[in-house]
């Protein structure tokens, strides 16, 4: 067989049997071998088959014959057109087949955030309407992902991680002491995985991931600046010591809003260095600095360790060339931090005896305990109150899985938050040297990866194991993979597809 070259580099890498003995030629099938790039053969009629490139094979018609043929390439490349066509209108459709679903999301993260009622005491009357909310938006996105999928979800990853930490919190409640509370914990839960399946399959447009991340950072700004206002002011309400924050639900616990604010933080971030209006860079900066000082008026420790961690982690991304020099740059700023802020600040983060360190470090003990007394199934979901010494939670989100649903259910946890970041580094790594319309997943590649590192530190000091945080930015994970896969598939060209 004659030596054929290399092929180019939009000749496909791999090619079914048949799809081979077509470009090479066989003797089963009557063409000659040698029929390859660049080659040139005769078939049996006579008539001559010319390559001038990798797809431009085409049949010579025989002079005797006055006839012109069909070029079988130019109708391969019209069938290769026609599917992408197709594919296309399938991407549009899922693209848009969602829309009021998304509405809903976006409608229940609003009143999930601001929770209006809470500022507004006329508004009492709409404490309930997160839940209808949430059941609306269930009741519309079931049958278009039916219609638009065949399933009611897509599933990647840490969609079946997620469904299976609920089959273990399902079989924690036979064993819990208190059924009727582990069974209250269990629904409440399941409201949480409801709305990020949702998240996760409406979500498939850079414009809907952009809505959401700016939603949040505008009510991220908001308990900021009350919080800020609030120590200024000097209204401590929680134990005339702290801060509390102006909106309940996820910020009425000073600690929550810390670690709330941390994960905001890189969102801030990525979205400065994605943004290419100057203004727009001006605004996401004061957004940044705003977070940072909420953080530090909360005075939570588990809020500035985590706070620590993401800065070091973000200069050590973004810095390519001199990266101990940078490491020791976040070092000296965040020690600087720690001299200009108010001294309330320094005591409470220095380490010290005091009781609330003592009673979360009995509680971290009394954890670890249960979990190797049950192991398996765990003391039940919601439980861990009724065991605790002082009747608290546990203080730390990885020991309450374990302690309330068993080992399994801890790992599937863990794995469920460390699942994204292998995809996002390998975004961020594909798109770090690319032309602007991509450069900017390599920066919220980045900012979530930093926020679910911020919430892994921050969340080994409260219980949040099964509140909204952690489901979000998995959300914001999985959606970036999906938009950035649909980017690549309009234009095969760029760069290899990203697997789901």
């Amino acid at each position: 067989m004659p030596h054929k070259p290399k092929y180019s580099d939009y000749e496909p890498v791999t090619r079914s049997k048949s799809s081979q003995r077509f470009r090479e030629g066989s003797a089963e099938d009557g063409r000659p071998e040698g029929w390859g790039h660049g080659s040139a053969a005769t078939t049996a009629s006579g008539r001559l088959l010319e390559e001038s490139g990798p797809f431009a094979v085409r049949e010579v018609p025989h002079t005797s014959e006055g006839a012109v043929h069909k070029d079988p390439m130019l109708q391969t490349a019209q069938v290769v057109s026609a599917v992408s066509q197709k594919r296309l209108q399938e991407s549009w459709i899922l693209k848009r087949g969602h829309a009021v679903s998304f509405a809903g999301l976006f409608l229940f993260t609003f009143v999930l955030y601001f929770r209006p009622y809470e500022i507004f005491p006329t508004l009492t009357w709409l404490s309930s309407i997160a839940f209808w909310i949430a059941t609306f938006t269930l009741i519309v996105f079931i049958p278009t992902q039916l219609g638009l999928e065949g399933n009611i979800t897509s599933r990647p990853r840490e969609v079946n991680l997620i469904l299976l930490l609920v089959f273990t919190a399902l079989l924690s409640i036979p064993f819990a002491l208190d059924r009727s509370a582990a069974w209250g914990s269990f629904v409440e839960f399941l409201k949480v995985i409801a709305m990020f399946i949702v998240l996760v399959n409406v979500v498939r447009t850079e414009k809907r991931l952009k809505a959401l991340l700016l939603l949040v950072l505008a009510a991220s700004m908001i308990v900021s600046v009350a919080a800020v206002n609030d120590y200024w002011l000097g209204n401590l309400a929680l134990e005339g010591k702290r801060i509390e924050g102006v909106i309940g639900g996820l910020f009425s616990n000073p600690n929550d809003l810390a670690l709330h604010l941390v994960t905001v933080v890189p969102l801030a971030v990525g979205l400065l260095f994605a943004s290419r209006n100057f203004l727009g860079k001006i605004v996401y900066a004061i957004c940044v600095l705003v977070l940072v000082a909420g953080i530090v008026v909360t005075f939570s420790r588990g809020g500035f360790v985590a706070l620590f961690s993401v800065v070091l982690f973000l200069m050590w991304r973004f810095a390519r060339h001199s990266r101990f020099i940078f490491a020791i740059l976040a070092l000296t700023l965040l020690i600087g931090l720690i001299t200009i802020a108010p001294g309330a600040f320094q005591s409470r983060i220095t380490p010290t005896d005091n009781a609330s360190a003592v009673a979360r470090i009995d509680d971290l003990k009394r954890s670890v305990f249960l979990t190797i007394r049950h192991p398996v199934f765990g003391i039940g979901i919601g439980n861990y109150v009724f065991y605790s010494n002082q009747a608290k939670a546990t203080h730390n989100a990885y020991t309450q899985v374990a302690a309330e649903m068993g080992l399994a259910a801890a790992a599937f946890y863990m794995l469920f938050l460390i699942a994204p970041l292998k995809k996002l580094r390998r975004i961020e790594l594909e798109n770090r040297d690319v032309q602007w319309k991509r450069r900017k997943f390599y920066y919220l590649a980045i900012a979530i990866q930093a926020s679910l590192i911020g919430y892994m530190v921050a969340s080994f000091f409260a219980s949040v194991a099964l509140l909204w945080y952690a489901y979000y930015l998995v959300g914001y994970a999985v959606c970036l993979r999906r938009i950035y896969r649909q980017v690549l598939e309009n234009a095969p060209k760029e760069a290899p597809a990203l697997a789901s």
